[in-house]
């Protein structure tokens, strides 16, 4: 899963960013309300941090902008106004989420997984597809009650397409879903990857779809 955080707060975006690093997102940057506009506008995330008292560009105008431009992504507001008219004038702009600071960085990542999730339909952490379980929570894998490591580019492949179950996924979608945005991997880095946890789960649990890309059907066995 890929994270923007629009912070301001240099140290803090660092230590937010890390601690969803540790948790298995992928982590853009960025600390004014422009740089934050262009990254969301031409970049893919699975959810967006927002601090409202961005300079260039103000974080509630933003989040009113996108909501009209149709952008549908998570919206996580962090921010130090916890006064009730910020919070419902953040809720009116589109916000799925609100956190006042100071913060515990733990709650940040349980918000994000869970705004992520709900975005896809999942109400569960757990998400089971024969007889394999992936814990978005906990970042495991269980195949017939077996736990089963995996690298971290791996899981987050893995959870990418268990949370898109049932749809075919491009190797570009993934590509952008899984890497940062500096990132450069090579052109077959997701052919290698489901290479790897084919052997690790099994040749079935992932299709791939000539010319389309990869799926997981809701009905896949390892």
């Amino acid at each position: 899963m890929r994270v923007l955080i629009a912070e301001d707060d240099v140290p803090l975006a660092q230590g937010i960013a890390r601690v969803l690093r540790e948790a298995g997102f992928s982590v853009d940057c960025a600390h004014a309300g422009d740089r934050a506009d262009f990254l969301a506008q031409t970049e893919t995330y699975d959810a967006i941090v927002l601090d409202l008292g961005l300079p260039m560009r103000d974080g509630l105008s933003l989040l009113r902008d996108w909501r009209e431009a149709g952008l549908s992504v998570p919206v996580l507001i962090l921010t130090a106004r916890s006064r009730w008219p910020d919070k419902a004038a953040g809720f009116a702009a589109g916000a799925d989420d609100y956190v006042t600071k100071p913060f515990e960085p733990l709650e940040i990542v349980l918000r994000i997984q869970a705004l992520v999730r709900r975005s896809r339909g999942e109400a569960h952490p757990l998400i089971t597809v024969g007889n394999v379980s992936v814990d978005t929570l906990g970042a495991r894998v269980v195949v017939d009650g077996e736990p089963v490591t995996l690298t971290a580019q791996e899981y987050k492949l893995l959870e990418y397409l268990f949370l898109a179950r049932g749809r075919v996924v491009s190797r570009s979608e993934l590509v952008e879903h899984v890497y940062e945005r500096d990132r450069d991997p090579d052109s077959n880095v997701v052919d290698v990857l489901i290479g790897r946890i084919r052997r690790r789960l099994g040749a079935a649990l992932i299709e791939t779809v000539r010319g389309r890309g990869f799926v997981v059907r809701s009905d896949a066995r390892a």
